[in-house]
């Protein structure tokens, strides 16, 4: 019998992303507490809530693989958050307008029925153009990305707020790694590509 995979995640993006790769899944809502714990780096933050949110399902979904993920921007060790709002995305676009910022995007891919969980982050080195304040608009405008870290929506209009980004896996900085994925699940008794 096949086993059962869940994304614990409520992220349309991530969603959108596990699609691609053509497995059945459930979505589940992990209701983790998203809060950064006192002097946490970003990466660190980024990895516990991958794995919190993963184990957060787990009772509700015994026999199942469960991925859980995660992301924070971190500008000079500092993380940015989701603005939540125009006026704030307006602030970190223009805080991050002309530099570099590290997105760290944690996976965790955890096998309830055995406890085991893989756990591993993806970096993005992403470079911001200089922003005009009417580039800013323009883009906020077209995408509201107030729910996205730093306001980055990369899989659309997004892209154009970058002179360079820097990955082993273009995917991360959409919000949930697939060439990790793929590697993680082989490694739990799902190969996308089948066979074992």
């Amino acid at each position: 019998m096949a086993r059962r995979l869940v994304l614990a995640s409520t992220s349309r993006y991530r969603a959108a992303l596990l699609e691609r790769l053509g497995l059945a899944f459930r979505v589940a809502a992990p209701g983790a507490d998203e809060a950064a714990r006192p002097g946490e780096s970003p990466a660190a933050t980024a990895l516990r809530l991958a794995e919190a949110k993963a184990r957060a399902v787990a009772s509700a979904y015994p026999d199942a693989v469960i991925i859980g993920s995660d992301q924070v921007a971190d500008c000079d060790g500092e993380a940015v958050g989701k603005p939540g709002d125009h006026a704030a995305a307006t602030a970190q676009l223009a805080r991050l307008s002309g530099r570099t910022v590290v997105f760290h995007t944690a996976l965790a891919v955890l096998d309830a029925g055995t406890g085991r969980c893989q756990t591993a982050l993806v970096d993005v080195r992403s470079t911001f153009r200089s922003l005009t304040p009417a580039e800013i608009e323009v883009y906020l405008r077209r995408e509201q990305p107030y729910d996205c870290a730093g306001a980055v929506k990369s899989e659309a209009l997004g892209i154009a707020l970058f002179e360079a980004i820097e990955s082993d896996d273009p995917t991360a900085l959409v919000g949930l790694p697939l060439i990790l994925l793929t590697t993680m699940l082989r490694a739990a008794g799902l190969p996308v590509l089948g066979g074992r």
